[in-house]
């Protein structure tokens, strides 16, 4: 039997895990990348590329290695726990070749559109065109095509909401051409927009900038990436058990979390404070704008109002008299024009698209969204298990609903997704242990706790009570990996394995000089508080 043909689009993370996919289920896969490498938003580009992602030189993942890891083959021991943009390209490198992902790449060649065939009731066949780097056209059938070129590629700068900004004396850009603080020595900078990107930007300019101001809307919830004890933030409280939790006591959950983030920082008093709940979008990640803004260094403030000459006025009434330069960190818009139009239809703010991969008006279930999608988690292992999901629904070893269940499902996520602060910019946000779960369900590779802690307690507690990493779901069912369990049970040795650079002895803690001084405070600690009774 001939194999299935797939067209990949996008040769980012979500294309080298479908490529993948598509190899683990007997697929024949062609991957079309408009650019000269992999990579995608991780491949820093000195110049800004039209049409493509971008990242600053700055850029560190917000995601720890373990849990941003593809689920068999966990990252290198040796390499941080957060990894910089040049890490991150890196262990995608020593995954495509670990699975021979290369060779089914097309450099250099973008998709110009993808086309039912004449035949497609009967076939799910599409015809995809693409242009080489020469202008050439080409045309191709294929069985079955996954979409994998993410949503950073279209700047949003919507300068209309900006009165005064066509006379304005400075430069102004938006942060997908940031690329360092170089050229904003001795500036007066203001950013605008507090998400992943504003923050950054912020801190980074803060470094050389005469001054920086930090513009934002609606405030935002602020996490370190270091928990108690200096451990990843994203390995504690991410585990099956939280997750259990926080869906009984969703509201004593969210609020001993803002308690705690606000026992770090009062981010009323830093004019950061937002009116949304902490699980209700997603948070701004950054160790460093606390400080930066202690030490005046980034001074906060409220939505533009308008800019006048080469100042800037606010919605409180207050004014920054000369500003230099302006990096408006206002998000991206979202487009997939190769795609026929119907097939763009939104729902609200997100494309119409079952459990947000499958469009559920096809006749045959032969095209997936991949990657598109937000939430309080990596992005990585949703990706796959996407992948995962539909290189299966392709080979008809997993049916879809009927296009009427399907429906009302998109409808009832619609209602679900109320709740979060959805916007044109952030139009997707699942709870990322229940999305996860029930694509696994789908595919089959759910892990069985009960039968776990039956069969292997040892591992049954690192699934419950461990943090849920990527490696769960490949103990069980299709794709099932070997090396699982024990990547589950070395994730902590993985974790450990960078501090140790200057390995410092522990204090002997049996000493009869230890078991005195604790023995002489604690005497100590009794008379007082005898004392303090009397």
């Amino acid at each position: 039997m001939v194999a299935q043909k797939v067209a990949v689009i996008g040769a980012g993370v979500s294309g080298l895990i479908s490529i993948k996919a598509c190899l683990d289920e007997g697929l024949e896969p062609t991957c079309f990348e408009s650019s000269g490498d992999i990579g995608g938003l991780w491949r820093f580009k000195e110049a800004p590329e039209p049409g493509r992602a971008n990242i600053y030189q700055s850029v560190v993942i917000n995601s720890s290695k373990e849990m941003m890891s593809l689920s068999d083959f966990p990252p290198p021991a040796e390499l941080p726990n957060y990894l910089h943009h040049s890490e991150v390209l890196l262990y995608l490198r020593l995954y495509a070749q670990a699975f021979h992902l290369l060779q089914h790449v097309h450099f250099e060649t973008s998709v110009v559109s993808v086309r039912q065939t004449a035949d497609f009731a009967a076939t799910g066949r599409w015809e995809v065109e693409t242009e080489g780097s020469a202008g050439r056209r080409d045309a191709g059938v294929f069985d079955a095509v996954m979409v994998c070129t993410g949503h950073y590629t279209r700047p949003h700068l919507p300068l209309g909401d900006f009165p005064g900004i066509e006379s304005f004396g400075g430069r102004y850009f938006h942060s997908w051409d940031y690329r360092s603080a170089e050229g904003l020595q001795g500036k007066r900078v203001l950013v605008v927009g507090v998400g992943n990107s504003g923050g950054d930007i912020a801190v980074d300019a803060s470094r050389v900038a005469e001054k920086v101001y930090l513009s934002t809307r609606s405030g935002a919830w602020v996490v370190s990436r270091v928990a108690r004890g200096g451990l990843p933030a994203d390995l504690i409280g991410t585990s099956r058990l939280a997750a259990m939790v926080r869906r009984l006591l969703p509201s004593w959950v969210g609020a001993a979390v803002e308690k705690k983030l606000d026992d770090a920082f009062d981010h009323r008093l830093y004019g950061l404070k937002p009116k949304h709940g902490f699980f209700d979008q997603i948070p701004l990640v950054n160790d460093e704008l606390p400080a930066r803004i202690l030490s005046g260094r980034v001074q906060v403030k409220p939505n533009v109002k308008e800019f006048c000459g080469s100042g800037v006025a606010f919605v409180d009434g207050s004014a920054i008299d000369e500003v230099d330069v302006v990096v408006f960190a206002t998000g991206y818009d979202y487009s997939f024009p190769f795609l026929p139009p119907a097939l763009r239809t939104k729902c609200g703010f997100r494309l119409r698209l079952y459990r947000h991969v499958f469009p559920p008006a096809l006749t045959r279930p032969t095209l997936a969204v991949v990657g598109f999608i937000h939430a309080l988690g990596a992005i990585n292992p949703l990706a796959e298990m996407q992948a995962r999901w539909a290189t299966r629904v392709f080979t008809g070893l997993t049916t879809l609903p009927s296009e009427e269940s399907m429906q009302k499902e998109i409808e009832k996520d619609m209602v679900a997704m109320q709740r979060y602060s959805c916007s044109e910019r952030n139009p997707v946000h699942v709870d990322y242990i229940p999305y996860l779960d029930s694509l696994a369900d789908r595919v089959g590779v759910r892990p069985n706790i009960p039968w776990l802690l039956l069969t292997d307690p040892k591992l049954a507690l690192q699934v419950l009570l461990g943090p849920c990493t990527p490696y769960q779901y490949r103990l069980t069912g299709p794709g099932r990996w070997a090396g699982a369990r024990q990547a589950i049970l070395t994730q902590w040795d993985r974790v450990y394995r960078p501090f140790g650079n200057r390995l410092v002895p522990k204090p002997e803690t049996g000493s009869s000089c230890m078991v005195a001084m604790v023995s002489g405070a604690a005497l100590l600690c009794c008379f007082c508080y005898v004392f303090r009774a009397q």
